[in-house]
């Protein structure tokens, strides 16, 4: 009988990050290391990642990293994973090469060269697990379930997954091969939940490349797509429509740029000819009803990009009148806010905006009809739902129900929590540390809520700031208090604030100085508890408030 048991990491309760732990008789399979992009009171914060203190303390069980696919959300972690411990990283060709592209930005462990290209025939024997992989349908080539085969029977992870008939070669689903797996027993399934809480019938591909095409064949001047970098099934229509319709293509960010020919010389990426695309310093050369330009911003959000092109701050575009710009990615919910703003100023420049989901319901991820699907074809004694918010898992947890599961045989994670297999029932086996991990430039884990609560606060109410010189030995004021805020206040109109704020802070200094004891800190913290109290009466606002306290010698 095998030792089993489960841990998410990430992608539970959230969007992103997927990161999931399979312990198998010892050992450690790791499935996915993603990230996810900062909600909008992440102020500041570039990316966050999980917490993989577990991994980093148990870095010497771990057979391996096996890799899904090739978006942020399955490998955008794997740097900051490898930096603490260096660990066989496992996946299809694309999903290889587009991991290379993330570790070698990092300085720390840009020469890791310890990967392993896998397809749907590999299979791995590790000393009684046995691990090989299906075919599935996502918006980019080559992704991959994982399956993980036990004495108990098989432990299954989809990646994001979709159902799609019409779907190419290098992305469609291997039916066959998901039947097989079901007949030879599946214990349980970790299975993707994104778009869990819709019954809508998803778009298929062909019927989205044949929407762009027709948008792009209506426009007569200039269009700027604006995608995501690694959704290669988006980005292939966009290259076919301006094949088609006499356009050429303009990649304007560094990801695309990387992602785009990496995909090309891997034949994943096809070119109806060598001079489809072009140089943003060609151009020039070119009318505007001759160019398509494809926008997907830093770490392939496109909005922001969009945001600098709408007030003339982007490198290459400014938008202009006639111009179309072009969404065909679907924006996520911490983004719709942003988004609305972003559209206001298109307009404002000149542009006109439209999205593809006007017209279309598109996803990579299969709804609630597609995970039944998986259910019936794999057959699973206990469901995991994961990757997706609380309200997606629930859904997908009652349309499992609905195909037949017991309710008591599907489990709902925390991040963190650890399910084992004990007597042929899973039960809770206790938590691991988990949580994010904000990265904010090179800086990794040291941006928590305190310093995400000053960056708030100082983008709301400013910052003030005190200067005071005291003698502590004579007990008295050298030089009285100075101020300086910005952000708080018009300077010009609050004299009397800042002169009063002065005298308090002089008087407040004075009677700390007359006492027995005397503390920096404590003394700090009386000059803000004072100065917080006053200046919130006066303006109802709460700023940053920093005391210099400087001694004189």
């Amino acid at each position: 009988m095998s030792n089993i048991s489960l841990t998410t990491l990430g992608g539970v309760r959230e969007n992103g990050k997927n990161m999931y732990i399979a312990e198998i008789d010892g050992s450690i399979f790791v499935l996915d290391a993603g990230l996810k992009y900062p909600e909008n009171e992440q102020l500041g914060v570039d990316v966050v990642i999980p917490n993989m203190d577990y991994l980093f303390e148990n870095r010497d069980r771990i057979a391996g990293v096996f890799l899904t696919h090739g978006h942020a959300d399955a490998i955008g972690a794997l740097p900051y994973l490898l930096a603490e411990a260096k660990v066989p990283v496992f996946g299809s060709e694309l999903t290889i090469e587009l991991a290379k592209l993330f570790v070698k930005g990092n300085d720390t462990v840009k020469k890791f060269n310890d990967f392993h290209v896998i397809d749907e025939d590999t299979e791995i024997d590790f000393g009684g697990t046995v691990v090989s992989f299906f075919r599935t349908t996502h918006s980019i080539p080559e992704s991959l379930g994982i399956v993980l085969k036990t004495a108990e029977g098989s432990i299954v992870y989809t990646g994001d997954f979709k159902f799609d008939q019409t779907a190419s070669e290098s992305y469609a689903t291997d039916f066959a091969r998901l039947a097989e797996i079901g007949r030879d027993g599946v214990l349980v399934l970790l299975s993707d939940s994104a778009n869990a809480d819709s019954n809508i019938q998803v778009a298929s591909e062909s019927e989205v490349g044949d929407e762009i095409t027709q948008t792009i064949a209506d426009w007569e001047g200039r269009i700027i797509v604006a995608a995501v970098a690694s959704n290669l099934s988006r980005i292939q229509q966009v290259f076919d429509a301006a094949a088609d319709t006499g356009r050429r293509v303009v990649l304007t960010g560094f990801d695309i740029e990387n992602i785009v020919r990496t995909a090309i010389r891997l034949k994943k990426l096809s070119l109806a000819n060598e001079s489809l695309l072009i140089k943003p310093k060609e151009m020039s050369r070119f009318e505007d009803h001759e160019l398509i330009i494809l926008e997907t911003g830093r770490m392939g959000e496109p909005i922001n990009g969009l945001r600098k092109m709408s007030i003339g701050r982007h490198r290459y575009v400014e938008i202009k009148d006639g111009d179309l710009v072009y969404i065909v990615t679907t924006p996520s919910i911490a983004k719709e806010a942003v988004m609305a703003r972003v559209e206001n100023m298109i307009y404002q420049a000149g542009g006109v905006v439209k999205l593809i989901t006007q017209s279309l319901r598109v996803s990579g991820h299969g709804n609630a009809r597609d995970l039944q699907l998986m259910i019936n074809l794999l057959q699973p004694n206990y469901l995991f739902p994961i990757q997706g918010e609380y309200r997606e898992l629930d859904a997908h947890a009652k349309a499992a129900m609905a195909v037949g599961m017991l309710p008591e045989h599907i489990f709902i994670p925390k991040k963190g929590t650890t399910m084992s297999y004990e007597h042929g029932d899973f039960v809770p086996a206790g938590a691991v540390s988990a949580g994010d991990v904000l990265i904010d430039g090179n800086a990794i884990g040291d941006v928590g809520n305190v310093v995400l609560r000053d960056r708030k606060v100082l983008s709301e109410d400013g910052i003030f700031i005190v200067a005071i010189t005291v003698n502590r030995r004579e007990k008295k004021i050298v030089a009285k208090a100075r101020v300086h805020t910005r952000g708080f206040v018009y300077l010009k109109k609050s004299r009397d604030i800042l002169r009063e704020s002065s005298e308090l802070i002089n008087q407040t200094v004075e009677e700390y100085l007359q006492g027995d004891d005397f503390d920096w800190a404590d003394l700090k913290g009386k000059v803000r508890d004072n100065l917080t109290k006053y200046l919130f009466d006066q303006t109802k606002r709460r700023p940053a408030i920093l005391p210099v306290v400087m001694e004189a010698k």
